[in-house]
């Protein structure tokens, strides 16, 4: 979202959060009355964490008048916790908020770069004007529909990911590692107090073949985000920082 708002002239402003949790109030305070966006990603991408309906309403009700909340629901799919709001009535509701969603995830398609999004009716006629023609290709609007209709295979992806995202957080913390708690398709691991870095772990899964996420560009150059992945993957994940834990522990 920075690089676009930048590249628009925008100023961007980040309101900071506590241990990982966007804040509500934080959010809030860093807008004023010029502030027209506020982006939000829920679940948010790299933490897994997120905002549940009472504080998207919050928020809502804090922000000025004239800025439109977007909530960015790319990870929507895999979340379990029972307060979570996809933000769908919201649009309806408020008037001032779209919603943004993708088929990259939970649907396995992001080579067809394709998306769909939920908005007043006024911004979907701005987006409608300004976009580029033929944006989207007639392929993947294909797929799209496909996957649209393949609710079994979202629904076991889903599965798959409650089942394994618990079993590698458990894991990974069984070997003394601080595992963040995530209700998207990943985990964020911090290795500030391990005994090898993010980047020695890092190190240590590419040479195995097991290619994760660095996230200094966030902020968090302690961290690692893994995908949950297959089974085998998972697993192999799991053993090979074992390993790194235990070798750099002798």
């Amino acid at each position: 979202y920075g690089v676009c708002a930048t590249a628009c002239g925008a100023e961007v402003r980040r309101a900071p959060e506590a241990d990982l949790q966007m804040s509500v109030e934080a959010i809030a305070e860093a807008a004023d009355a010029r502030t027209r966006l506020c982006f939000i990603a829920n679940p948010n991408n790299p933490t897994g964490a997120y905002l549940n309906g009472d504080a998207l309403r919050r928020l809502r009700a804090a922000l000025p008048q004239g800025c439109l909340l977007v909530l960015d629901g790319a990870y929507t799919e895999y979340v379990g916790a029972g307060d979570y709001e996809d933000g769908l009535s919201l649009v309806t509701e408020a008037g001032d908020v779209a919603v943004i969603r993708t088929f990259s995830k939970i649907h396995g398609l992001a080579a067809l770069r394709i998306g769909w999004g939920y908005f007043p009716a006024g911004v979907a006629d701005a987006l409608n004007r300004i976009r580029g023609p033929f944006n989207v290709s007639t392929l993947a609007q294909a797929a799209g529909e496909a996957a649209v209709l393949d609710g079994a295979h979202a629904a076991q992806s889903a599965a798959h990911n409650t089942e394994w995202r618990a079993w590698l957080k458990d894991a990974l913390e069984a070997a003394g590692l601080v595992v963040h708690p995530s209700e998207a398709n990943f985990l964020l691991i911090d290795f500030a107090n391990a005994p090898i870095s993010a980047e020695a772990a890092n190190a240590a899964l590419a040479r195995e073949g097991l290619i994760v996420r660095e996230t200094g560009e966030y902020g968090l150059p302690s961290c690692l985000r893994v995908t949950i992945g297959l089974e085998d993957a998972n697993r192999r994940v799991a053993d090979v920082l074992k390993r790194a834990l235990a070798d750099a522990s002798v």
